[in-house]
C-alpha cells in the first residue's frame, strides 16, 4: 500500500518559460484541495541541495498566473549531477517531511527528476520548455507564448524592412534546436530559415536574394536559430559585402525577450492541465513520469522516454518553410 503524502515540494529548473507560474499555482491548488501541503524550492536543484524552501498556499500563489518567468527562480546546479548532491537533496526533503517532488522544466530538468526517481524519491515532471525538445509531447509550456512574441517582433520588422529595402537577420533562441526558428519562419512567411538541423551557406543566402529580387520583394527576412552554424552576425556582414546587393543587411537579436511576458491563454491552459495531472499522479503513488500534452490528450510519458534525444524539425517541415518563403 502506498504511504500517503502529507506534503510535497515543487521546483522550476532550467530556462524559464511563460506559464511556469500558472503551473506552480495549479500544483498548490490541486494538492491543497486534497489536504496536502506544498513547499516551493527556490533556485531549482541548487535550492534543493541547499534546503532553500518556502511554504506555498493558495494565498501566496493567488496572483501569479499572468506573470512571466517563475516566482521560485531557477539556477544552474552542476553539482546535482554528482551522487553527493543528489543525496543532499533527498536528505533535505525527507528532513522536512516531504513525500514527493514536482519538477517543472525541460530536458535537463527532467534528467534531474529521473535522478530523484532512481534514488527512490517519488518524483513527477511537468513538461515546460520553449525549445519544445521533450520527446513524446506535441507542445510544452512556454512555446506558444515565445512563438507569439517572436512573431509580433518580426511582423514589425517586416514593416520597416519593406520601407527601406532591407534584409533583416533575426536571431531567435534555440541553441540545439531550430524549432522556434522554423515555426516562426513558417508563421511569418520568412524568406529563409537557419537552423542547426539543416545548415545553410552564404551561397544559399545569395541564391535566396536573387529569388526574392526576381519576385520583386521589397524586403528579405532571415530567421536564424542561435545555434545555427552560419551565425546571424556573419550573415549580415556577408550580405553587406555582396557586390550589387539588392538589400541592406541589418541584425536583430530577440534573445531572452522570448522568455518573458505574460503567458498566452494556450500556455495557461496547458500549464493548468499538465500540472494538475502531474500532482494528482504523484499523490496517487506514481513516480518517474512527465505530464503534458501527448497524443492529442494530457498524458504521462515515462521520464526515460521524455528525455530521449529527438528532432522536431523534420525535413518535410523545413522544406515546407522553404516553399512558403519563396
Amino acid at each position: 500500500m502506498t504511504k500517503p503524502m502529507n506534503a510535497i515540494a515543487v521546483l522550476t529548473s532550467g530556462g524559464d518559460a511563460p506559464g511556469m507560474n500558472a503551473a506552480i499555482r495549479t500544483v498548490v491548488q490541486t494538492a491543497v484541495h486534497r489536504g496536502v501541503s506544498v513547499v516551493g524550492v527556490r533556485g531549482g536543484f541548487r535550492g534543493l541541495m541547499a534546503g532553500d524552501f518556502t511554504p506555498l498556499d493558495p494565498y501566496v500563489v493567488a496572483n501569479i498566473i499572468p506573470r512571466g518567468g517563475t516566482m521560485l527562480g531557477s539556477a544552474r546546479a552542476p553539482r546535482f549531477k554528482e551522487e553527493e548532491g543528489q543525496q543532499e537533496a533527498v536528505i533535505n526533503l525527507e528532513r522536512m517531511g516531504i513525500g514527493g517532488l514536482i519538477v517543472i522544466g525541460g530536458n535537463g530538468s527532467q534528467t534531474g527528476a529521473l535522478a530523484m526517481h532512481a534514488r527512490g524519491f517519488p518524483t513527477v515532471g511537468v513538461a515546460s520548455t520553449i525549445d519544445n525538445d521533450l520527446h513524446g509531447f506535441e507542445m510544452t509550456i512556454g512555446v506558444d507564448t515565445a512563438l507569439n512574441t517572436a512573431l509580433g517582433m518580426i511582423d514589425r520588422l517586416r514593416d520597416t524592412a519593406s520601407s527601406h529595402n532591407r534584409a533583416f537577420v533575426v536571431e531567435v533562441m534555440g541553441r540545439d534546436s531550430g524549432y522556434l526558428a522554423t515555426m516562426t519562419g513558417i508563421a511569418s512567411g520568412a524568406e529563409m530559415i537557419l537552423t542547426p538541423e539543416f545548415p545553410a551557406t552564404m551561397a544559399d543566402v545569395r541564391e535566396g536574394f536573387r529569388q526574392a529580387h526576381a519576385h520583386r520583394k521589397s524586403h528579405f527576412i532571415i530567421i536564424a536559430a542561435e545555434g545555427s552554424p552560419l551565425k546571424a552576425m556573419d550573415v549580415v556582414a556577408g550580405i553587406n559585402a555582396m557586390e550589387g546587393h539588392f538589400y541592406e543587411g541589418r541584425l536583430s537579436i530577440l534573445g531572452h525577450v522570448q522568455r518573458g511576458g505574460s503567458p498566452m491563454i494556450f500556455d495557461r491552459l496547458l500549464a493548468a492541465r499538465s500540472a494538475a495531472l502531474a500532482t494528482a499522479s504523484l499523490l496517487d503513488g506514481k513516480s518517474g513520469y512527465v505530464a503534458g500534452l501527448s497524443g492529442g490528450d494530457y498524458r504521462l510519458v515515462p521520464v526515460n522516454d521524455a528525455i530521449t534525444p529527438n528532432v522536431k524539425v523534420t525535413k518535410e517541415l523545413f522544406e515546407l518553410a522553404g516553399v512558403l518563403g519563396e
